[in-house]
């Protein structure tokens, strides 16, 4: 065999290889994923998708809703509209329209009210002048005090306005160098009504939701019922209160509310009454059978001290020998307040010798009480009638004393008496054309309350049938 017969040979082979590799069929291995090349199939299978994706976003908008298709070019119009008239107004002289409502806050004045609204010294000071007596009332504004301002758009002062009393307002007009002065009379109304209700979870926040003040509240706890109840241990949640008060309403608005007038309070079903009456010129509460709630003396003239040295012979700490002791001495901080021990006419005030700085007080019926020791003396000077509780002085050491203390001695008709066993005095009932007086306050402010309770606890059951039985010796008495 030749090299040129071996050459064509090698050739024939190599393109019969050539065509059995073109003609074999392809495997498709799916678990390898794409290999990088289709197969004739796989191209044939993508036409025929992309055919009939074509079709499909050719034929299917036919079939959509004519009234959604829009016009290319939709015709527009514009119209002119007439618009409200700009508050530049204001800077041709309406009025009505610019009003400012200050309310005062504590510590606020005048100047700074002013001062904050940008407006200048010499406009407060035409407005005092133009107020005359009313000045004090613009000088020592109370917090809450309403203020308006009629302000336009130049800034400038136009109208301010004030509130003189609950019944008088006060609009003083502003032009040029001229205040003109309008008063426009506001009526107000008395109502004398009954908040009741029940303790609940907090005395405190139920009254305050039914419209007590919490000055009515401290009156209730503080002042009285204070002798005959322990607010922290015997009330509970089911116990009941009705309080007769005065408010004082304008326009719709409730401007404020009154002291208590009477006052009842049920506690483990024992009921409780208080009522207000003025005797000698002052305000007390008394029981439904005219006695005062107040006592006429307090135990200890120091709340919350320690008990030192009773009453009775001992062994004096300072003279160093035994002799009667004819008081109490209560240990307290220097300057603990001391306060009188009932009503009383201070006797005298000064240097007493051994008691130090003392104050003697006269409380009539042949009762006095002595306070020694005392740092210094209060603002009470001989002859001055003075309340219960008052402070007279102020807790030392000064006179013979060993340590910051009170020396508190108890006196009945120049007698020592030991302040911690003696049957304190009843205070004075009323008699007579008082009593005949209270009574007759006392049944209306009854037949108030209980009325209202009636109403309120009726689907109880309950009736107020408590308010009723202390109503009837009210009855048979007067």
């Amino acid at each position: 065999m030749t090299a040129s017969d071996s050459s064509t040979d090698r050739r024939q082979r190599l393109k019969a290889k050539r065509e059995a590799a073109l003609h074999r069929p392809v495997l498709a291995r799916h678990s390898e994923g794409f290999t990088g090349r289709w197969s004739r199939r796989q191209w044939a299978h993508a036409s025929l998708f992309a055919t009939l994706g074509l079709l499909v976003a050719a034929i299917v908008p036919g079939f959509g809703p004519t009234s959604n298709v829009q016009p290319l070019h939709a015709q527009r119009a514009s119209l002119a509209l007439s618009l409200p008239p700009l508050p530049l107004a204001r800077l041709r002289g309406h009025s009505g329209d610019s009003w400012q409502i200050v309310r005062v806050e504590r510590g606020q004045t005048l100047g700074a009210v002013f001062e904050d609204l940008d407006l200048p010294a010499s406009t407060m000071h035409r407005i005092l002048d133009a107020a005359g007596g009313d000045k004090a009332v613009l000088t020592r504004l109370k917090p809450g005090t309403e203020l308006a301002f009629d302000l336009p758009a130049n800034g400038e002062l136009r109208t301010f306005r004030y509130d003189r009393d609950d019944s008088h307002r006060v609009e003083l007009a502003l032009s040029g160098d001229k205040v003109t002065e309008n008063v426009i009379v506001r009526p107000t109304e008395m109502r004398t009504v009954v908040i009741s209700g029940k303790v609940g979870k907090s005395l405190f926040r139920s009254a305050r939701k039914l419209g007590l003040t919490g000055s009515n509240i401290n009156t209730l706890t503080d002042e009285i019922f204070k002798y005959d109840i322990d607010f922290n241990e015997d009330v509970g949640a089911n116990d009941r209160f009705s309080v007769v008060v005065e408010q004082t309403w304008r326009e719709g608005e409730l401007l404020r509310t009154g002291p208590v007038l009477a006052a009842t309070f049920t506690t483990g079903g024992k009921l409780h009454t208080g009522f207000r009456f003025e005797r000698d010129g002052k305000s007390e509460y008394f029981t439904g059978d005219g006695r005062p709630l107040k006592k006429s003396f307090i135990r200890m003239p120091i709340p919350y001290a320690r008990l030192t040295s009773n009453f009775g012979t001992r062994h004096h700490p300072v003279l160093g020998r035994t002799r009667m002791h004819k008081g109490v001495d209560y240990a307290a901080r220097t300057g603990t307040p001391i306060m009188a021990a009932g009503d009383a006419r201070v006797k005298s005030a000064g240097w007493m010798g051994g008691y130090g700085n003392a104050v003697v007080l006269d409380h009539g019926r042949g009762y006095s009480t002595l306070y020694g020791h005392m740092s210094r003396i209060g603002k009470i000077r001989p002859g001055q009638r003075i309340a219960q509780g008052t402070v007279i002085g102020y807790v030392g050491s000064t006179g013979m004393s060993t340590g910051p203390h009170l020396h508190y001695e108890f006196r009945v008709n120049g007698v020592h008496r030991n302040p911690l066993s003696i049957t304190m005095p009843p205070p004075e009932p009323l008699s007579g054309a008082a009593l005949a007086q209270f009574r007759a306050q006392t049944s209306v402010a009854l037949a108030r309350i209980q009325k209202v309770e009636n109403i309120i606890y009726a689907d109880a059951g309950e009736a107020s049938p408590a308010v009723a039985q202390a109503k009837k010796p009210a009855k048979t008495k007067a």
